[in-house]
């Protein structure tokens, strides 16, 4: 606390990111980082910058990059927005399309940045409940009338579980008259985007990352597609705060994942491998594990509580996320997909533990 902060620095409640421990024999499963490293063309691409050019400014509109995502999404230059992960990407959409007079709505177990940029940027923020099942009832966001705008995970974050295209379309249908921002950080595992829609609905967004399915979480690059009217309030955003988010580096690594589709699947179907073998041992335990749709699960155990477990799995190097709140999730562990291998050292020690 301090005199010369602001009344906002007073109010905020910072983001707690996951933990990066440094542990020996870490087996870590806590942040829903790629198992796998990015493309060999990625790195071959940051190889090609040459260090003088680092005494230039990067293209402050990421062109080539803009270029890459739109011709892998079949959208327009025009449609595709870049920034800093897509962190910096929802922070400039809270910004430039969620501040109305009504509410926005957005789950009340969800990623848990939007109460924060709630909270950094003035917008009057309203929780939603999920259903028993844990699942996003588009109905309770269609009847909320006085609502301003909408924003969701699919799938959601940390439950994992999707929401079918057509629950998105009938809210795109149902409310015209507000922004719906559907953010796809997990898509890639076994969801359907909603980038399809965007042709046909204007008040439309979709967000994006390369952290998760494309490997490159420490490189940090994101993107929006949406209508040009909504893709032009981003950059008017952006251009009053920073008009370089994207370094040379990242602007060359990004446009080369987005380029290499074959690593990219091949790297995603593993993943979705890994995930299904994972779950049938977790349920083989006595663990209740929801429908991920994800590169992470989320499980409980029917007689053991989470907290204890984590506590039990750190004690042997293996880091996995465990929520305090709400208490409706707290008996949970959200677990990262890793490789074959340290899923199967996490299932071991489990068995271990729960005998």
């Amino acid at each position: 606390m301090s005199q010369y902060w602001s009344a906002v620095v007073h109010g905020l409640t910072p983001y707690v990111p996951g933990e990066q421990p440094r542990l020996p024999n870490l087996i870590k499963l806590n942040t829903n980082e790629n198992p796998y490293g990015p493309s060999p063309k990625v790195l071959e691409a940051l190889r090609e910058q040459v260090a003088d050019s680092l005494k230039l400014y990067p293209d402050p509109t990421s062109a080539a990059l803009r270029q890459a995502i739109a011709q892998a999404c079949g959208v327009t230059v025009a449609q595709v927005f870049v920034g800093n992960g897509s962190d910096e990407v929802l922070a400039h959409t809270f910004q430039a399309l969620l501040n109305h007079e009504g509410p926005l709505l957005y789950p009340d177990i969800t990623y848990s940045f939007y109460p924060v940029y709630c909270g950094l940027y003035g917008v009057t923020g309203r929780e939603v409940p999920l259903d028993e099942q844990f699942r996003i009832r588009i109905d309770d966001y269609i009847q909320a009338t006085d609502a301003g705008a909408v924003i969701f995970p699919n799938p959601n974050a940390p439950t994992g579980i999707p929401l079918p295209l057509s629950e998105i379309e009938r809210l795109l249908k149902a409310r015209p008259d507000m922004p719906v921002v559907v953010d796809e950080a997990y898509v890639d595992f076994g969801a359907e985007s909603a980038i399809k829609l965007v042709p046909h609905y204007p008040n439309l967004l979709v967000v994006h990352t390369l952290s998760k399915s494309r490997s490159l979480a420490g490189l940090r690059a994101g993107y929006a597609i949406g209508n040009v009217a909504l893709i032009e309030a981003l950059n008017r955003v952006k251009d009053s705060f920073n008009s370089y988010p994207l370094d040379r580096f990242a602007q060359a690594g990004a446009a080369a994942a987005m380029a290499d589709t074959a690593y990219f699947e091949h790297t995603r179907q593993a993943v979705i491998r890994t995930r299904e073998h994972l779950v049938a041992g977790l349920n083989a335990m006595g663990f209740e594990v929801l429908p991920s749709a994800a590169n992470f699960v989320f499980a409980r155990h029917t007689q053991r509580d989470g907290a204890d477990l984590t506590a039990a799995l750190r004690a042997r190097s293996i880091i996995v996320r465990h929520f305090k709140n709400p208490a409706r999730i707290a008996p949970f562990m959200r677990i990262t997909i890793g490789t074959d291998e340290q899923c199967q050292a996490l299932l071991d020690a489990l068995k271990e533990i729960l005998a």
